[in-house]
């Protein structure tokens, strides 16, 4: 399998990479992809990228780290790295008041800029673009749709909205990537939205070393080996055979991705 989401440069997981991966391996989770949030971390990411086979990185500045560093020359040299697979992640979370939601606009307005500078680079091209969407979906989508990219290159990452903004975010033509937040008795909006996303534009992560999902979701940190467990829960859910939903999900992965040319 493939954990989609995780931030292997966080703490949580300082002088354990190795064996959270092995752990992972063992799980049968043998790729993983670890998202950048601010630019130091992105540089991060990318040497750990580079030092593990089964691992890719992202290039991009989480919007509750807007009141930091807006480092792009930095961005530009992880994202023109073979192992960086997207961009971000890059949005809005209206769910906190602290960084001001101006600077959360300022930044998204420049990375999406910086996105489009990077789009005649041969390294970089149209490569996808990893969305934190928390309780902003109409002003995202806005935003996106004045940038003009191709809605396909868009995952909702995390994805805790309800059935009506997942049909939003489809409708956009956007993709939607799934948590252990699916597996909660406690957010059964999601998993009635996770019952109607196409085959083909559903993805599933762990979002490490957070969001750990039943029937470990005691369990601290998360960690990438996790991802089996959402995976059987959506099988469940849409009533498919497990085996086959992974197929199904790892090729997703690897195709809006790219893992396979890199």
């Amino acid at each position: 399998m493939i954990d989609t989401h995780c931030h292997l440069t966080f703490s949580q997981f300082a002088g354990r990479i190795e064996e959270v991966l092995a752990d992972a391996s063992a799980a049968g989770v043998d790729r993983v992809i670890t998202v950048g949030t601010t630019p130091a971390d992105c540089l991060q990411a990318q040497n750990v990228a580079m030092r593990y086979p089964g691992v890719w990185c992202t290039a991009g500045i989480h919007p509750l780290e807007a009141s930091g560093s807006r480092d792009f020359s930095l961005l530009k040299q992880v994202v023109r790295h073979r192992r960086c697979v997207a961009f971000g992640e890059l949005g809005l979370d209206r769910h906190y008041d602290d960084p001001p939601q101006s600077d959360q606009l300022s930044l998204l307005d420049e990375q999406l800029a910086f996105v489009e500078s990077c789009s005649a680079i041969d390294d970089v091209g149209a490569k996808p673009i990893v969305v934190h969407c928390r309780d902003a979906f109409g002003e995202l989508l806005s935003a996106f749709g004045a940038a003009g990219f191709d809605p396909a290159r868009y995952v909702f990452h995390c994805f805790t909205g309800t059935p009506a903004d997942a049909r939003r975010v489809l409708d956009f033509g956007a993709w939607i990537s799934f948590t252990g937040v699916v597996t909660f008795a406690n957010a059964p909006e999601v998993a009635a939205a996770a019952k109607i996303v196409p085959a083909d534009r559903i993805m599933v992560e762990t979002d490490a070393p957070y969001l750990s999902p039943e029937p470990v979701r005691k369990v601290r940190p998360n960690e990438p080996k996790h991802v089996v467990h959402t995976a059987r829960f959506l099988a469940e859910l849409r009533g498919v055979d497990t085996d086959e939903l992974i197929r199904t999900l790892d090729a997703n992965a690897q195709r809006f991705f790219g893992l396979g040319d890199r």
